[in-house]
């Protein structure tokens, strides 16, 4: 491995607020392959460390799910701050400062095994702003209570703490710890973290546009209006595509940190010939949740099946709106050639069967899904939407404007009337996936750490500044 495929001597984490595969989507396969991403790159046993307040026994389905799923490598990569506060406080008990609760706020206790309380937090109720109250978090320590001040005090405790034993371990007090912040609520709670020897990476997942989600200039609110003016205090900034680089950039500055590194998948074995794949055989696969505009494509197949009689789409996927979309088939009267499928682990033998992917989401980060379909060969016919789209099919499909039921109906069925057109297609596929294997994505990760890790953090500041 050379310098440009290899990442700096540091310890390196990746840090989310929750993940977990059945309920977070695309975002919860792309979390972990960051993590093997960086092992790829030299990084030594990785870390993936979350904050969600489940239960122990719920973060132990999610920790098994990963591993037979081949996320990670094991379930002792993946580690939540209140499992260990249950398993051992000891490193929570040494944090803070002599205190009590704060006045006229709510508190609810956590416990260990044998109900002695550990720690007692805030509840802010219907607030989206609660992780950055500065309400104390009352620590139950043996000698008397303690405390932080507020949750982003209980992140960075924790957070120190598993820095500090890797340093022990280590036996270099002053080795840099590296964390990739896979969520915005962390990241924006983070930027006062002053260490040193810290270097915060943060990463973003999806379009920071208000709806419709094609307007750049478009006001930012809720999360991203908070999130956007915290850009200069990350070390990195990892975009997943160069078109929302550059439009942020454009409109908010680009503070010299800003990188493109998209999310990765496998590439796999060589996919199946066009010859051999079902002719009228349309595929989806995504949640089924207000962003995905399902319906669109639903709402597009009379016409398909008007002009190709034999045509099925098959949608794959579940979510809060599959009682919906069933509902618009009946109306529609497509059930015979419309089916939702529900969930699936069968992915790739999906795809190799299936003679094109169609997407009509309405806004994006990346879309792995459209270079995961690219990957088995198949062309895809997808909404051109902010961000992602474009630059994933990237001449092995077709792209029609976001919203317009008529453009995405006249696409599939060109397509479907046009054999040819579909294995020309498909044979630029498997090039336009491979642009997002990790050995093509690892040296764009690798110099955007390179770039942080070789200069000061930008959270420490000099006196008087």
């Amino acid at each position: 491995m050379t310098s440009e495929t290899t990442l700096p001597p540091a310890d390196y984490v990746v840090i989310g607020s929750r993940v977990a595969l059945e309920l977070d989507g695309g975002f919860a396969v792309a979390v972990p392959a960051r993590l093997r991403l960086l092992e790829s790159a030299g990084a030594a046993e990785p870390l993936l460390l979350t904050v969600d307040g489940q239960s122990v026994q719920a973060h132990a389905a999610q920790r098994q799910a990963f591993v037979e799923g081949r996320h990670v490598p094991s379930a002792s990569r993946v580690r939540n701050l209140f499992d260990e506060l249950v398993a051992d406080p000891a490193w929570l008990f040494e944090a803070g400062e002599p205190g009590e609760a704060t006045a006229g706020v709510t508190y609810r206790t956590v416990t260990d095994a044998a109900s002695r309380p550990i720690v007692s937090l805030p509840v802010f109720a219907n607030d989206p702003e609660w992780h950055l109250r500065d309400a104390n978090v009352v620590v139950h320590a043996p000698g008397g209570d303690r405390v932080l001040r507020g949750f982003r005090s209980l992140y960075i405790a924790w957070f120190e703490s598993v820095a500090a034993v890797r340093r022990e371990a280590a036996g270099d007090p002053e080795r840099l710890f590296v964390v990739v912040c896979e969520s915005r609520q962390l990241g924006e709670a983070l930027v006062d973290w002053d260490d040193p020897r810290v270097r915060l990476v943060h990463t973003v997942h999806n379009s920071h546009l208000p709806a419709p989600h094609d307007d750049p200039a478009a006001p930012v609110s809720g999360l991203w209006a908070r999130w956007l003016p915290t850009l200069d205090a990350y070390d990195a900034v990892l975009w997943p595509t160069a078109a929302q680089r550059d439009e942020v950039a454009a409109r908010f500055g680009d503070p010299g940190t800003f990188h493109v590194v998209p999310n990765t998948i496998a590439l796999g074995s060589e996919p199946p010939a066009t010859s051999t794949r079902d002719p009228r055989s349309v595929v989806m696969l995504n949640r089924l949740a207000p962003q995905k505009r399902v319906d669109l494509a639903i709402r597009a197949w009379p016409a398909v099946v008007a002009a190709v009689p034999d045509a099925r789409l098959d949608v794959y996927g579940d979510g809060p709106l599959r009682d919906d979309l069933q509902q618009l088939i009946e109306e529609l009267g497509v059930e015979a050639s419309v089916t939702l499928h529900g969930a699936t682990a069968d992915r790739d033998a999906i795809f190799d069967r299936s003679s094109l992917f169609v997407t009509s989401t309405s806004f994006e980060g990346q879309g792995l899904s459209i270079a995961e379909a690219l990957a088995r060969g198949l062309p895809v016919v997808s909404t051109d939407a902010r961000y992602g789209p474009r630059e994933a099919v990237d001449g092995a499909g077709v792209l029609v404007p976001p919203g317009d039921v008529d453009a995405l109906a006249g696409a599939i069925i060109g397509l479907l009337q046009d054999d040819a057109r579909r294995t020309e297609l498909s044979s630029r596929a498997r090039a336009a996936a491979a642009r997002f294997t990790p050995d093509a994505v690892r040296p764009a990760l690798v110099a955007a750490v390179r770039a942080a890790v070789e200069k000061p953090s930008r959270r420490i500041h000099p006196p008087g500044s």
